[in-house]
């Protein structure tokens, strides 16, 4: 049961934050960089985005229960913002030109790589769901956690190589990747959507 948890919240994870995406984002941004700058902003951008995203985890639902909002409204909400995020990636609406970047005097690796790429509001959505206190004992939550890790970890690594995974997939390749896990997200965020219901549609 906690391995098929841990395995569904991998591919959620892998989905909202979309390492893929990410990669083509990277190499577009950071074409003129050199292989030293290009290293040091993918470890400054997994590192904004690790703090960003395992804060969720630790804070997030308390500051919603400060607000009076329940976590089943945050998990509709999410799944909705899921399900477009993922339409998005399926009808190829997601943005990774080098326009994309902020204007000058900003750091890339905290915007657009940090945010809203990699720790999207997707992905802070999905952590933050993951990791109900009131469902989940701590130790699920801490495997969701290294799930969350891990993904950033293969993320970091695949900006690293950016320009010989390109070369390897294609822009073709790169693309039939990023939909299908688009459909993947889609499907996952009427999960989460038919779970807040409580199944009623039974």
């Amino acid at each position: 049961m906690v391995t098929a948890k841990l395995t569904s919240d991998f591919v959620l994870l892998w989905a909202t934050i979309d390492p893929i995406g990410t990669l083509a984002l990277f190499a577009a941004v950071t074409v003129k960089m050199t292989a030293l700058q290009r290293r040091r902003t993918a470890l400054k951008a997994i590192a904004y985005s690790a703090a960003i995203l395992v804060g969720s985890v630790i804070v997030g639902q308390i500051i919603l229960k400060s607000m009076g909002i329940q976590l089943e409204a945050l998990q509709v909400a999410g799944g909705i913002i899921l399900f477009l995020f993922g339409l998005k990636m399926v009808f190829g609406g997601l943005d990774s030109s080098p326009d994309s970047q902020a204007e000058k005097g900003h750091d890339i690796a905290v915007f657009p790589l940090a945010v809203p790429s990699i720790a999207s509001p997707g992905a802070i959505t999905a952590a933050i769901i993951l990791t109900d206190n009131e469902v989940y004992p701590v130790a699920v939550q801490m495997g969701t956690v290294a799930m969350l890790l891990a993904v950033l970890v293969i993320t970091f690594s695949l900006m690293l190589a950016a320009n010989h995974v390109l070369r390897v997939m294609g822009n073709n390749g790169a693309s039939i990747v990023v939909r299908v896990m688009g459909l993947i997200l889609a499907a996952l965020s009427v999960q989460l959507i038919y779970q807040a219901f409580g199944g009623v549609f039974v």
